[in-house]
C-alpha cells in the first residue's frame, strides 16, 4: 500500500503536484490512518436499522434518524473547503476524526443525545467525504488512485457492516440501546489514533483561494458543465443508494419473502455494495475516459431494479446482488471522477464539495417520495419503475463527468 506523502520539512508542490516520495515508513502510517478513518466513516448509520425493532424506536423516530446524515452531509459539504484551507487534508481529516468522537459520544447519552450527536456525526462525515478525495490525488501515485478509492469503499462497507452485526447482541445483553450506540466510539477514536502521526506533514500552502473561485482563467465551478454532469451522477446514485438501504426489506416482503429473507436480502445486497465500491474505481482509475464506466454503473442498477420488478419471486435474491454492485460502484466512483477531472487540488475540492453537497440533499429525498408513491399505489411498482427510469434519464447528464475534452486542462 505504497503511498507518497512529503516529508515534515518539505514545502508544498505547485498545484496540482504531487508531494515527493517519503520513506517506507511514513507511506505505511499514512496507509493505515487512510484504512482506519475509511473503517470509520459510516458506522453510525447503519446501527439504527437493525437496532429499531429491539430498542422499541418509532417508525417517526427511525425515519428521522434516517433522515438526517444525508441532509446534513449535504449541508455542511462546503465546510470541508474551509477546513481545508486553514488546516490542509490532514490536519483537517484528524480534526473531523476528534468530531466524530464527540458526535459518538454524544449519541449514547440520551433520546435528544441520539439525535444530536447524529448531526455532530453527519458534519464530521461531509468534510471526511469531500477531503478523502483530495488526500488520494495528492498523497498516493496516480496508479494507486483506483485501488485507494477501492479501498476506502471496502473499508467503509466493511466497518458499517461489522458493528451493524454488533449493536443487537450488545443492546440484548445490556438491557439498553445506549451501550449498542456507543460501540461506533472505538472506530472514532482508532481513526483519530491512526490518523495522529500524519500531523507531522507541514507542507506550506499557497495562497488561500475559495474553492470553486478562479485560479488561472478556470471558471467557478457552478458555471461548469462538469461539475454539474458530476453532481447529476453522484445525486442519482445516491438517492438510488439511501432509498434502497431504506426500502428494500419492505421490497422484498411484498413481493412474497418472509421477513427473514427481507433481511437477508438486505445483507445480501450490502455484500454486493462492497464488491461494486471496491472493484469499479480500481476498473476505472486505469482509464482517462470513465464514461463507459459510467454507463455500466447505471446500467446495472437500472438491471437489478427491474429484475426486483418484474422477475419471479424465486430470483429476487440474484437481483438484489446485482442492484448491490451497481449500488456499490455508484457511490465509489464519483472519488476517481473527482481525482480525474480536477486540474489541481483546489479543483479537486471545488467538484467534491459541489457535487456531494447536491448530491446529499437530493438524495435525502429519495426514501421519501419513494414511501409516498407506495402510499399513493400500494404497491413498490411505482417506486421501482420511477428509479430506473431517473436512473436512465441521468445517463445523458452524466457523460460529461467521465472525461476530458481538452486533455491540458488535466494535470497530475
Amino acid at each position: 500500500m505504497a503511498a507518497s506523502p512529503a516529508s515534515p520539512t518539505a514545502t508544498a508542490a505547485a498545484p496540482g503536484r504531487r508531494s515527493a516520495p517519503p520513506a517506507a515508513g511514513a507511506g505505511a502510517l499514512l496507509g493505515v490512518g487512510f484504512v482506519l478513518m475509511s473503517l470509520n466513516t459510516r458506522v453510525a448509520f447503519g446501527q439504527i436499522g437493525p437496532l429499531a425493532p429491539v430498542a422499541g424506536f418509532s417508525p417517526a423516530t427511525v425515519s428521522l434518524l434516517g433522515l438526517l446524515p444525508p441532509l446534513c452531509m449535504g449541508a455542511f459539504a462546503p465546510l470541508a473547503a474551509v477546513v481545508r484551507r486553514r488546516l490542509g487534508e490532514e490536519r483537517g481529516l484528524w480534526w473531523a476524526s476528534l468530531v466524530l468522537v464527540a458526535g459518538a459520544v454524544l449519541r449514547m447519552l440520551s433520546m435528544p443525545g441520539l439525535f444530536a450527536g447524529t448531526v455532530v456525526v453527519s458534519a464530521a462525515t461531509a468534510v471526511v467525504n469531500v477531503l478523502i478525495p483530495v488526500l488520494v490525488r495528492k498523497r498516493f501515485p496516480r496508479e494507486r488512485v483506483g485501488a485507494m478509492m477501492g479501498l476506502y469503499a471496502l473499508s467503509m462497507g466493511a466497518g458499517s457492516a461489522l458493528v451493524a452485526a454488533m449493536v443487537v447482541p450488545v443492546a440484548q445483553a445490556a438491557g439498553s440501546w445506549q451501550p449498542a450506540i456507543g460501540l461506533a466510539i472505538v472506530p472514532a477514536v482508532l481513526a483519530a489514533a491512526g490518523l495522529t502521526p500524519q500531523l507531522r506533514h507541514r507542507p506550506a500552502r499557497p495562497a488561500p483561494v475559495a474553492a470553486g473561485t478562479e485560479r488561472a482563467g478556470r471558471p467557478h465551478v457552478a458555471r461548469t458543465g462538469l461539475a454539474w454532469s458530476l453532481t447529476a451522477f453522484f445525486g442519482v446514485q445516491t438517492l438510488a443508494f439511501y432509498t434502497t438501504l431504506a426500502w428494500l426489506p419492505s421490497i422484498l416482503v411484498q413481493a412474497g419473502l418472509d421477513r427473514g429473507a427481507a433481511g437477508t436480502g438486505q445483507a445480501l445486497l450490502i455484500c454486493g455494495v462492497a464488491a461494486g465500491g471496491f472493484a469499479a474505481p480500481i476498473l476505472a482509475a486505469k482509464r482517462t475516459d470513465q464514461r463507459p464506466h459510467i454507463l455500466a454503473t447505471i446500467l446495472v442498477c437500472a438491471a437489478g431494479f427491474t429484475g426486483l420488478l418484474l422477475a419471479p419471486t424465486g430470483t429476487a435474491m440474484l437481483w438484489v446482488i446485482v442492484l448491490g454492485i451497481g449500488l456499490g460502484a455508484g457511490q465509489a466512483l464519483p472519488g476517481v471522477l473527482y481525482a480525474h477531472r480536477g486540474s489541481d487540488h483546489d479543483h479537486v475540492t471545488a467538484l467534491s464539495t459541489m457535487a456531494q453537497t447536491g448530491g446529499f440533499l437530493l438524495a435525502a429525498t429519495g426514501p421519501v417520495l419513494a414511501s409516498a408513491l407506495h402510499s399513493a399505489t400500494g404497491a413498490w411498482t411505482a417506486p421501482l419503475a420511477a428509479l430506473t427510469a431517473t436512473l436512465l434519464i441521468c445517463t445523458a447528464t452524466s457523460m460529461r463527468a467521465g472525461h476530458d475534452p481538452s486533455d491540458h486542462l488535466h494535470v497530475w
